[in-house]
């Protein structure tokens, strides 16, 4: 960015970076906290082949479900699917990737590909057969582990209630979920936002995620965005 207090833009503009194959992480939780202005200006530019990395597959027509149900993705990283029947119904006629991630397991990874570091080590998943066979293990002090990668992504989209132009961010109560640790691990993050404050709008106190990890804003539909030249 050449100026990081500018860096609020239009959904035309950050669609740019989108392409097909692109990995793609996205906040929210069964589609709450998800961006649904830059996922509907995904679809609108049908790029396809998407590799997608967050908690879950949305509903059919909720967050990020509605590319998984048009088949815009050819994989998904996520701790569960279940609420997304579609989803479901691609994996297995082998029309759609599937890596499961515990939880707890995925969230670790998120935020550590968000502050550098290459892998976590966790003992959950060792008393299964399948996934041991699969995957790297380490001693450590005596006791085994699983070695599991930490997650990036060429692009990070988050929602969130409030920011100002340099990018600080607020959520709003249970819309928080991943979105914090999503928006750290994208070579390039992308907010959308309900409301845009002038620089000082907010208190600092309550910033959940730092300008420094936002590249750019746009506002989510049918917001005020005066304060982005101003």
């Amino acid at each position: 960015m050449e100026n990081p207090f500018k860096k609020v833009t239009s959904l035309n503009r950050v669609l740019d970076f989108f392409h097909n194959g692109s990995i793609i992480m996205f906040g929210g939780f069964g589609g709450v906290g998800s961006p649904p202005t830059i996922i509907e200006g995904i679809l609108q530019k049908g790029i396809r082949e998407l590799t997608l990395i967050g908690n879950d597959t949305g509903f059919p027509q909720i967050g990020i479900g509605k590319i998984v149900n048009q088949g815009r993705a050819k994989k998904v990283i996520a701790s569960h699917i279940g609420s997304n029947p579609i989803a479901g119904q691609l994996m297995n006629e082998g029309k759609l990737e599937v890596e499961f991630s515990p939880q707890g397991t995925l969230v670790e990874r998120i935020r550590a590909g968000g502050v550098g570091l290459g892998a976590i080590l966790t003992d959950v998943g060792m008393d299964n057969e399948i996934v041991r066979a699969n995957k790297q293990t380490v001693m450590l002090d005596g006791k085994e582990y699983l070695v599991e990668k930490a997650l990036t992504a060429e692009i990070s989209i988050v929602f969130a209630k409030k920011a100002d132009a340099y990018g600080n961010l607020i959520y709003d109560k249970s819309a928080r979920n991943t979105n914090p640790l999503v928006a750290m691990a994208g070579n390039i993050t992308i907010a959308e936002v309900e409301e845009i404050v002038p620089i000082g709008g907010m208190d600092p106190d309550s910033i959940m995620t730092p300008g420094v990890f936002v590249d750019y804003i746009i506002p989510s539909q049918g917001v005020n965005w005066k304060w982005a030249w101003e």
